[in-house]
């Protein structure tokens, strides 16, 4: 199965309000560019990914977790991030039964991590040929 069809296939397994949370949140992601992959990775775990991972989704048994891998770096001008402060690097959104996420928010946060995403890449970025070493 493709990453794609792993994630129709969670989706699909959740019968509960969980399920219609994710699929949403799953559209206003890859709304939010065309160039967005999703992968499945660390054995069932929806990532969506540009130049490196931008957001995990995850179903736990009383809410739908969006981990963002670089969510510190980002700015949440919407404050859509409700957990994770204390660590220096990720961020995350718990959504639990009820809630209403701003959609328009969350594709502005997605953009956000895929310009980080797109800084750091030109960050790494290899030598130019013929290039002299900096001394």
């Amino acid at each position: 199965m493709t990453p794609s069809q792993q994630i129709d296939q969670l989706i699909a397994g959740l019968s509960d309000w969980r399920g219609e949370m994710l699929a949403g949140i799953r559209k206003t992601i890859l709304a939010a560019d065309p160039d967005i992959v999703e992968e499945w990775k660390w054995m069932g775990s929806p990532v969506w990914c540009l130049d490196g991972n931008i957001v995990v989704g995850n179903a736990h048994k009383d809410k739908v977790k969006l981990t963002f891998s670089h969510g510190a770096s980002l700015p949440d001008p919407d404050r859509l991030f409700n957990n994770g402060f204390g660590g220096k690097v990720w961020r995350a959104i718990d959504v639990f039964e009820g809630d209403t996420l701003n959609e328009s928010a969350l594709k502005e946060l997605v953009r956000a991590a895929i310009d980080y995403n797109h800084a750091k890449k030109k960050k790494k970025a290899p030598a130019v040929a013929g290039a002299k070493p900096r001394t």
